[in-house]
């Protein structure tokens, strides 16, 4: 079969592949139709949604940013006085729970939101701070539980930090290993590995402590984990220095 037949049988294809195409379309033009539309309401829905949270994470952003002044409220010092006009809080805990209502709004009414995220973060922090260790343990659950995982290794390390508080140790124990196993860039292996020595430490595991700044200064010799590893283990050496 020479070439012209070829390219002949292949436009005749193509026409009457076309004509097929438009005949179907014409019999069921209706569900054209409808299927267009479909397909455009989706798009402009993706449209508007995109703009809807355009909008609500920068109204998030700003009520976040109200929330942080307010957690970065100075506390009140007997000793210095106070410049007209400057507020203060008399104890963290006041300012924590002040704080706690404006970032528990963020997270409560901005959650799928980036900064909806940090505020529940916060707003467990602060209720830690203000003595409420239930809640704070729902809210960096929460956090902790969210496939943001640098935000979800802050959360566990808070987390860490209230089961050594509340005698929870065993728990504690258990998140410092995690991180270490899975760090993150804001909480490092080495940073987990030092806070488990310590809670060794502070339980009375002195073995268990001296095996994890060991393994830390071997691993880690020059970096500032590693150093730190070695003065624990080595004090007097780190005092001649």
């Amino acid at each position: 079969m020479d070439q012209q037949t070829k390219a002949a049988l292949k436009r005749d294809q193509f026409i009457d592949t076309t004509q097929q195409g438009l005949d179907w379309a014409t019999e069921h033009r209706h569900g054209v139709i409808v299927g267009s539309i479909v397909v455009l309401v989706a798009l402009v829905i993706a449209i508007v949604s995109g703009v809807i949270y355009s909008n609500r994470s920068s109204t998030a952003a700003d009520l976040f940013g109200q929330a942080m002044h307010e957690y970065q409220t100075p506390l009140a010092d007997p000793s210095q006085p106070v410049p007209p006009g400057t507020k203060t809080y008399a104890t963290e805990a006041d300012r924590a729970k002040a704080a706690n209502q404006l970032f528990m709004q963020v997270a409560d009414k901005y959650g799928m939101t980036t900064e909806g995220k940090l505020a529940r973060y916060f707003g467990g922090l602060t209720y830690m701070e203000a003595g409420d260790n239930s809640q704070a343990e729902s809210n960096l659950k929460q956090v902790a539980d969210s496939w943001n995982h640098n935000l979800a290794a802050l959360a566990k390390f808070a987390l860490a930090d209230l089961y050594r508080r509340t005698g929870s140790t065993q728990q504690a124990i258990d998140l410092y290993k995690d991180l270490t196993a899975k760090p993150a860039s804001t909480v490092p292996a080495g940073l987990a590995q030092l806070q488990l020595a310590e809670l060794y430490t502070a339980v009375g595991k002195t073995d268990e402590a001296k095996r994890v700044y060991a393994e830390l200064k071997d691993k880690d010799a020059k970096g500032p984990a590693g150093m730190i590893a070695a003065q624990k283990l080595n004090p007097a050496a780190a005092a001649v220095r």
